[in-house]
């Protein structure tokens, strides 16, 4: 699956901004751990897992032909520092996904201006710049996709998925602490999940229903 390759570095990028995310607004509501650890940055050093950013996406790239799951360290965040925990945590949470969102129509955008300036491309005779201008077309275009998986993805609520700290801060507190003891193995119980038809027929339905308003503003201006 080489040529699937093009969709890595929209998909590093994209766990960025969703951390960042995370983590910027934790400071607008008091919390500066993720700043003054250094994770407010485009650098993706700090921001990159070993597992999560580069083992699983390659794994399940080459073994499926697609990324469904990946994910960046996350930010440290401090919900002692906010005023309203409840309110402030599930804040935080959605910060994330609703990141992807955000991402999946700058790439919308961007698609758009790269296929109108492909025009011009088409018209110089020079082969590099035609593939250069189809990688990126790809890139992009792939990327509106994956953001749109990658916040569906995020809002599942099972922990410790962000969907999961928006459940919990609906739940009476008692609740929201037996629900939040599931922890990290909630990660099986969605790989377990994927494998189960209805659930995974479901989850890609909403991916593209999600996606047609996208495709739909790109077809609206080319």
């Amino acid at each position: 699956m080489i040529d699937q390759l093009y969709i890595l570095p929209i998909l590093l990028f994209s766990v960025i901004i969703h951390e960042i995310a995370h983590g910027w607004v934790a400071l607008k509501l008091g919390d500066p751990t993720a700043k003054m650890m250094g994770r407010l940055t485009l650098n993706p050093v700090p921001h990159i897992d070993l597992v999560g950013s580069i083992i699983v996406p390659l794994f399940s790239l080459f073994a499926a032909g697609s990324v469904f799951i990946a994910w960046a360290k996350p930010v440290p965040v401090d919900p002692r520092n906010f005023a309203h925990y409840r309110r402030d945590d599930m804040l935080v949470s959605v910060a994330g996904p609703v990141s992807n969102l955000v991402l999946a129509l700058v790439c919308s955008i961007t698609v758009i201006l790269l296929a109108i300036a492909n025009r011009t491309v088409e018209g110089m005779n020079a082969p590099l710049a035609d593939e250069s201008m189809v990688f990126l077309l790809r890139m992009f275009y792939g990327g509106i996709y994956l953001n749109i998986m990658l916040a569906v993805f995020n809002l599942l609520p099972v922990p410790p998925l962000d969907g999961s700290h928006v459940l919990a801060s609906l739940l009476p507190a008692k609740a929201a602490a037996v629900y939040a003891r599931i922890g990290f193995a909630g990660i099986f119980l969605i790989l377990f999940l994927m494998r189960v038809p209805v659930f995974s027929d479901a989850f890609q339905g909403i991916i593209r229903g999600l996606f047609i308003p996208f495709r739909a503003l790109i077809d609206h201006f080319l």
